[in-house]
């Protein structure tokens, strides 16, 4: 072992986490650490090309987080260095040997797959009060055995005591090695923070310029565009004023002429005589011409009444005495009954005489 470097390794062993997890979640279970990267401040969102703006409170909490990354990152190397430090493991046995496991508790027991179990009942009274519980000493089980060991036999502390020391030098030397490391990079990491924040404040100070730069273009812009507007505005304006001084000149050229026609039109310039012939002779001349009209309609309306009923009265009566002559005649054919056929058309024509006369009498 002299010639050899000693070389140690431990069993595996997870992974010791900061949340305490068991299978199922509680119900009441509050506080939870979540490792969604929607929640975490480092993940940057929005445009991932265009410049990031820095504000003073996201630079306070990087500065924060950073603080609570070193304090978490120290607190990790020291356990880890106790863990190290504080349990070192057994040596490996000397050839020939192995190691068991002892009991090392104050009251030793027989270690078995299962223990003895028995009921045992008891009654006690609701008013007494319980006894406290008496101190547990397990009952002695197995068989003591003893033996006799020879020094140097069991333990040969030169020979023991080298892997260890080796052991504790190795992990020492480790531990130092790490620690010089470790403050190598913190002052690395110090170093290009720093770099880092110059950067920044560089940056920060150009897109803070490019920001007051793009106001103020855009400020001109605008001021630009409203001049621009009130220029077309104007213009318009004047146009629209030309325009309307062209259109009144041309339209009061002949104002005049068309107002005096116009009111000639509608009768306010008129003369005297023609105006009283139309307004007053002529409506009084043509009202005495439809009422002379009226009554002569009249008039012949009575006579055309007159003449109408005259005739019906004549047809009328007519009527009754062809009625009457063709009674008779028939009265008179029966009284004589072989009447000559001249006789008859001499009356026949006799009475369409009489018939006549009567008829012009009438009218």
């Amino acid at each position: 072992m002299e010639g050899s470097t000693y070389t140690h390794s431990t069993a595996p062993k997870p992974v010791r986490s900061k949340v305490k997890r068991t299978t199922y979640r509680d119900e009441n279970e509050e506080n939870i650490v979540s490792n969604n990267i929607m929640f975490d401040r480092r993940v940057v969102r929005g445009n991932t090309y265009a410049a990031q703006v820095v504000t003073q409170n996201a630079h306070r909490e990087v500065e924060r987080l950073r603080t609570e990354n070193e304090r978490t990152l120290k607190h990790e190397t020291r356990c880890r260095r106790k863990g190290e430090l504080g349990s070192p493991a057994a040596p490996p046995a000397v050839k020939s040997r192995a190691n068991i496991e002892a009991q090392t508790d104050t009251f030793l027991e027989e270690l078995s797959d299962r223990p003895i179990e028995m009921q045992i009942a008891t009654q006690t009274e609701s008013f007494m009060d319980r006894p406290p519980s008496p101190l547990f000493i397990p009952s002695k089980t197995g068989v003591d055995k003893e033996t006799e060991i020879p020094p140097g036999d069991l333990f040969n502390f030169d020979l023991e005591v080298k892997p260890v020391l080796e052991v504790l030098v190795g992990k020492t030397l480790r531990s130092s090695m790490l620690e010089v490391v470790e403050e190598e990079e913190l002052i690395a990491i110090q170093r290009r923070q720093r770099e880092f924040e110059q950067m920044r404040n560089a940056e920060f100070i150009e897109v803070q310029r490019l920001d007051a730069e793009a106001s103020r273009r855009f400020a001109e812009k605008q001021r630009r565009v409203a001049q621009e507007k009130e220029r077309h505005n104007q213009q318009a304006e004047l146009q629209e004023k030309v325009a309307a001084c062209a259109f009144a000149k041309s339209y009061l050229v002949d104002l005049s002429e068309a107002v005096f026609d116009h009111l000639q039109d509608t009768g306010h310039f008129y003369d005297p005589v023609d105006r009283e012939i139309r307004d007053c002779f002529l409506p009084w001349l043509l009202n005495g011409v439809v009422d002379v009209a009226n009554s002569y309609a009249d008039s012949r309306g009575c006579a055309d009444a007159l003449i109408s009923d005259s005739i019906d009265m004549a047809v009328q009566l007519q009527t009754q005495v062809v009625a009457e002559i063709v009674k008779q005649e028939a009265d008179a054919a029966n009284a004589v009954e072989a009447p000559t056929t001249l006789n008859e058309d001499e009356n026949h024509a006799n009475d369409e005489t009489k018939g006549r006369d009567s008829t012009a009498g009438a009218v």
